[in-house]
């Protein structure tokens, strides 16, 4: 089980998105990012933020869809982008199909509901967990990870 990190407040969806922007300059190929929360919690939206973010870098725009009924979007950056949505798995084998497991290796991922993944979630990825605070209003977002994670991402905490 990872260590928690620290828990940063996201009292509405333009600090959701500034989160996913921030991060969007952290991450680098073979990054794993978890995204842990209940429907509603902000998890598409800060995916959706960072993967902008990161297309933008390149002069480009894409709509970016959530990927709740492809299961996966893949967006042609430096590195790749795989965005899942894994809601609507039964059994981790089927994350395997996906191709997942290699995207691992050399993309940023980003993954909806990573709790499907079971034994097959990476130990170096950074666990994000989004909750509803406020009766719903805002939200706050937990990190979990390692030390190399800890490290990276003092700026982030400190700010």
């Amino acid at each position: 089980m990872p260590d928690l990190l620290f828990r940063l407040p996201l009292p509405d969806a333009d600090a959701t998105a500034r989160l996913g922007q921030r991060m969007a300059q952290l991450v680098r190929p073979g990054d794993v990012l978890l995204l842990e929360g209940q429907i509603g919690a902000g998890k598409t939206h800060f995916a959706r933020s960072l993967i902008q973010t990161r297309l933008a870098a390149l002069d480009r725009s894409e709509d970016i869809p959530s990927p709740t009924f492809t299961l996966v979007q893949v967006y042609d950056a430096a590195p790749e982008i795989w965005h899942a949505d894994l809601y609507r798995l039964t059994h981790p084998d089927e994350a395997i199909e996906l191709g997942l497991e290699e995207a691992f290796d050399t993309a940023i991922c980003l993954i909806e509901w990573p709790d499907r993944l079971a034994e097959l979630a990476p130990r170096k990825a950074l666990t994000l967990r989004f909750e509803l605070t406020d009766a719903g209003a805002s939200r706050c977002v937990s990190f979990l990870g390692d030390a190399d994670w800890a490290e990276r991402l003092t700026d982030l905490r400190d700010a």
